[in-house]
């Protein structure tokens, strides 16, 4: 089977690196799906849940808010200004955090976060 190379890396780390049979992230153009060998691509990430379905059959999920992606010679690189797999988001905290932003109705980028955060995490 096919892979593609695929980097994740946030400002602060590298979040995660490997093989990939598939890769889906939200730009602002939409969702989009990466396969081996896809065409040369650079996208504007927007907040949202990243994909990555490992070699291995595994998938590594990630909450990713803003940043790039980019497509080329058979590898994914997604550079975010932040990012987090879903295996490190405290659930608890995180619905906390959505119940204080959602009630208070004043910053609706930290309220896109954190229900980010949430769908990342499968809650």
């Amino acid at each position: 089977m096919s892979s593609i190379e695929v980097e994740l890396v946030s400002a602060e780390r590298r979040v995660w690196s490997g093989d990939a049979s598939f890769v889906l992230a939200r730009t602002t153009e939409g969702e989009i799906g990466i396969l081996p060998h896809h065409a040369p691509l650079l996208g504007i990430l927007v907040n949202g849940v990243v994909t990555i379905r490992v070699m291995d059959g595994s998938v590594v999920t990630a909450a990713v808010h803003g940043g790039f992606l980019s497509v080329a010679n058979n590898r994914v690189s997604i550079l975010a200004e932040v990012a987090e797999l879903a295996s490190e988001i405290d659930l608890d905290r995180a619905r906390e955090a959505l119940s204080r932003l959602a009630s208070e109705a004043v910053d609706e980028m930290a309220e896109a976060r954190a229900r980010t955060r949430l769908a990342a995490a499968g809650a």
